[in-house]
């Protein structure tokens, strides 16, 4: 593999460069209907989006039966991988902040527990793919759904160099993952984590407005010079 001295810049998806707020929660209510339970509303269900599906439907379901879970996620595939992905925005101001990054000489990756092949279809779908030089994700048969074993892999795959790396997200799981990897993290305050979660989970800093990232980066790695 050819060495890329470029740090590295790790970024989440739902909540952080996308909103997926209306795909995620129907898909989650048209699962747990079609399993004969009363789906919660909307707003609701908020909290799910970010953990891996497993975890959501373990509480919405009160149950550690795997069969259960497995049928839900099924369920829910089946609507989301139709539909549901789509019914997304991207958040204002990320593509001119991905530009900034690129154009200051940063790697970008994506780093979502959200299964790759799907994260593929919403970058190409909102034009955002032409700004990532890797995109990972979980796989369909959970692998790498926690936040923490995808980063490793991640290292490992881009030979990322992690006391150089930025990782940024909304939820305390990017945050989590990205302290057990020796990672810089950057908490954004657009998504669906507040700030007590996320400096809870030890968020090096906090963003309010996706401009505010390039600064916040570049503090960060003074800091580690300094």
């Amino acid at each position: 593999m050819k060495r890329d001295d470029r740090p590295a810049v790790l970024f989440d998806l739902d909540g952080t460069m996308t909103d997926p707020f209306e795909g995620i929660t129907r898909s989650i209510q048209y699962a747990l209907e079609k399993m004969g339970r009363i789906a919660p509303a909307a707003d609701d269900l908020r909290w799910c989006i970010g953990p891996p599906l497993t975890e959501g439907f373990k509480v919405l379901l009160e149950t550690e039966d795997a069969a259960a879970i497995g049928r839900a996620i099924q369920l829910y595939r089946e609507r989301y991988t139709t539909v549901g992905k789509f019914e997304n925005r991207v958040i204002d101001g990320i593509p001119q902040t991905l530009e900034g990054f690129a154009d200051a000489g940063y790697r970008l990756i994506v780093a979502t527990s959200k299964p790759r092949s799907y994260t593929l279809d919403i970058l190409d779908h909102f034009d955002l793919a032409r700004h990532f030089d890797a995109v990972h994700g979980s796989e369909l048969d959970g692998r790498n759904s926690d936040k923490a074993d995808l980063i490793r892999h991640i290292v490992r795959q881009e030979a990322v160099e992690s006391a150089a790396a930025t990782m940024i997200g909304d939820r305390l799981h990017d945050i989590v993952g990205a302290n057990a990897n020796g990672i810089a993290s950057i908490g954004v305050l657009w998504g669906y984590g507040d700030r007590a979660e996320l400096e809870g989970a030890g968020a090096g800093r906090i963003a309010e407005r996706p401009e505010d990232l390039p600064a916040l980066v570049e503090s960060m790695k003074a800091a580690v010079v300094g």
